[in-house]
């Protein structure tokens, strides 16, 4: 049956400008991922220097997000958001320098690779605030019966950005090259902010009391650990990425194994958010109706299997639909738990269960894209790709035994 709660979200203004502002810097970010995926490899030929990347984001990202939930709890939403994306903004035009004027202050590759570390790792403190913002605001914004489409839109935005992200950034690169890339992303970063601009206030139901910030976090740790179903949904993603991020290796796939180029490596750095995006824009549609837990399990397991087939792939095709099909399977999964993380969570401590929810996140893609380095590094690309997801694929069948209350969950 087909619902029409989205159609009826969407009616919402501030919400469209909430969901307009977020397509355009996530495709901002993805662009920038894509861009430093492969400018950092061409100028190292080093799988490692790839996983350097997650490493030097997730370390600060990880540490702020705990205080950074906080702090979103107790201050003013949409001031904070305009900041971080100016921050962004900031940090990104500092890239310019090496992208432009490499040879005029004769950079060395490794001198402009530890230059994008840096930046980068600043960037992660940005994030760590960043990424809960936006789902925090929408409960404020919708009404709770829309609040499930909502979510699922929310998701379908972030996974329309992330394709055209993936896609546009490999096709600048190899039409344009890195430093008009790099113009490009921060233009949309300043067109986010202009709907970001246009936002209501969401001010802070503590506004009047005074928390200590040791108990705030700890009350957000405390209710997660406490609801099973939240705890195991996280435990799920952060595992199952941490081990099936081969997306962090086809620079190396692109370039070395299928041989596809710039162009190539956009459209394959793409396929998984285009298998997502297909299949979050029918859930939007046509929405779970029951055994969500039992469905969630069945689909993590089921990505792991679509890496090991990517990872034994050597025809471009071939890999390209393991990707998609992976990418299918995981946007079910993100529905699934972006829906029981806002549903199980109480709006006066919304941010900071979002912000440790952002902690499986970053830890889970960046740390994967780390890991996926260290063990190309050790076995070889492909094998550590076969290994990250026969990984996943154990870690389903772990929490499915282990947690009953995710399993038999359904709303």
């Amino acid at each position: 049956m087909i619902s029409l709660l989205p159609l009826k979200t969407l009616q919402n203004v501030e919400f469209r400008n909430l969901l307009t502002g977020r397509f355009f810097i996530v495709l901002a970010f993805r662009m920038l991922a894509t861009l430093l995926g492969w400018w950092v490899y061409q100028l190292t030929k080093d799988p490692f220097s790839i996983g350097l990347i997650g490493l030097s984001e997730v370390i600060p990202a990880v540490s702020c997000a705990l205080y950074a939930g906080h702090v979103i709890d107790m201050n003013e939403k949409k001031r904070l958001l305009l900041i971080c994306n100016y921050v962004y903004v900031f940090l990104i035009s500092l890239l310019m320098i090496p992208a432009f004027f490499d040879v005029e202050l004769h950079f060395t590759g490794h001198e402009i690779t530890y230059f994008i570390y840096g930046v980068i790792f600043f960037t992660g403190i940005a994030r760590a605030f960043i990424g809960p913002i936006v789902p925090s605001m929408i409960p404020k914004i919708v009404e709770k019966v829309n609040l499930p489409s909502a979510i699922t839109l929310n998701q379908a935005t972030f996974l329309v950005s992330s394709v055209c992200g993936h896609a546009v950034g490999g096709f600048l690169i190899g039409f344009f090259g890195v430093k008009w890339t790099l113009l490009v992303i921060i233009s949309l970063l300043l067109v986010a902010s202009v709907f970001f601009w246009q936002l209501k206030p969401q001010f802070s139901e503590y506004k009047k009391e005074q928390i200590k910030v040791m108990e705030s976090m700890r009350e957000g740790i405390s209710y997660i650990f406490k609801t099973k179903e939240i705890l195991g949904a996280l435990c799920l993603d952060m595992f199952a990425v941490l081990f099936g991020g081969a997306v962090a290796m086809i620079p190396v796939f692109a370039t070395d194994i299928l041989k596809s180029g710039a162009e190539g490596f956009g459209l394959l750095n793409a396929a998984s958010d285009i298998g997502s995006m297909i299949i979050i824009m029918t859930l939007s549609l046509v929405p779970l109706r029951k055994n969500q837990g039992k469905i969630l399990l069945a689909v993590v397991a089921g990505f792991g299997f679509c890496i090991i087939g990517f990872g034994l792939s050597h025809n471009y095709w071939l890999s390209f639909m393991f990707l998609v099909l992976s990418g299918i399977l995981d946007g079910i999964s993100v529905v699934i738990r972006g829906t029981i993380v806002q549903l199980k969570t109480p709006d006066h401590i919304r941010g900071r269960v979002l912000s440790v929810n952002s902690i499986f996140i970053m830890s889970s893609n960046e740390m994967g894209q780390f890991e996926s380095g260290l063990m190309a590094k050790l076995l070889g690309v492909v094998r550590s790709v076969v290994f990250g997801g026969s990984m996943t694929v154990l870690i389903a069948l772990i929490v499915g035994f282990t947690n009953p209350k995710l399993r038999k969950m359904q709303y």
